[in-house]
């Protein structure tokens, strides 16, 4: 996607996404493009096969997930765990360790030409039922241990990076966005022809706990061991060890000063 500048006339990522489906070449190569992430018929014809595999319930679609499913991904650790109603995009992007569980009706999108690993998902991971890791454009990382619970939507878009370190907490129905604002300085054409800002992306060290409901927008980093309380709208940078709720969110208090009472 090209960023609107006073020059030329933009070409937005929606409007690149829905000419990708719609327009140009046959409806085989079209589907090649958006869904398989590869030209190959080989690559394609196997990435049919297993999605066959992915309504099967129970032990046997759990069983024949796990015998075929490791192939498709850029790499697939031991002992990863495929739930029914998995939905993969460009699965070859996609970057798996070693007991990673992905629960039923999740979504991995790892539509991003520029790099083979979009989404990289490190050890002992949970995804829970529902939870969307999207990426035009984008990448996103979730350290070792993490647990995103259910209906969480990762998105990263436009070069805005999303990180997620190790050992964090999400909580269901979050919102993690990286590149989430338009340019809105035209008039003459609608917001979404005018490009995705550039805002940095979003970074969650270690250890941080997100409340339900929460939304982190792009830039923001909350430091090692930072809160969220539910329904906070965090929107600026947090120190270590922070404590915030609100809309937008503040810093409520202090995880140190807590313990140093304790002592």
């Amino acid at each position: 996607m090209i960023s609107v500048c006073n020059n030329s006339r933009p070409i937005a990522g929606q409007l690149k996404t829905h000419s990708a489906v719609t327009k140009g070449g046959s409806a085989l190569s079209r589907y090649q493009n958006v869904v398989v992430g590869s030209k190959s018929l080989r690559t394609t014809f196997y990435y049919e096969c297993c999605m066959l595999l992915g309504p099967i319930p129970g032990a046997a679609g759990l069983l024949l997930r796990k015998a075929f499913w490791p192939r498709l991904f850029g790499t697939c650790g031991k002992g990863v765990v495929f739930a029914a109603n998995i939905i993969l995009r460009h699965p070859k992007r996609i970057h798996l360790g070693n007991q990673v569980v992905i629960s039923e009706g999740c979504i991995l999108d790892a539509r991003n030409e520029k790099t083979d690993k979009v989404i990289a998902i490190e050890d002992d991971v949970i995804l829970s039922s529902n939870v969307m890791i999207s990426c035009k454009n984008g990448t996103v990382k979730i350290g070792a241990r993490s647990g995103i619970s259910a209906q969480t939507i990762i998105h990263s878009t436009q070069g805005n990076p999303v990180c997620v370190g190790s050992d964090a907490i999400i909580g269901p129905r979050c919102y993690i966005i990286g590149g989430g604002n338009y340019h809105t300085d035209r008039l003459d054409i609608p917001m979404w022809q005018q490009g995705i800002k550039y805002d940095g992306g979003v970074r969650l060290e270690d250890d941080v706990w997100l409340g339900a409901n929460v939304t982190v927008l792009g830039g923001v980093t909350m430091s090692t061991g930072s809160i969220a309380a539910a329904g906070a709208v965090v929107n600026k940078n947090l120190p270590a060890r922070a404590i915030c709720g609100g809309l937008p969110a503040k810093i409520l208090k202090m995880r140190d000063e807590s313990f140093l009472k304790q002592m």
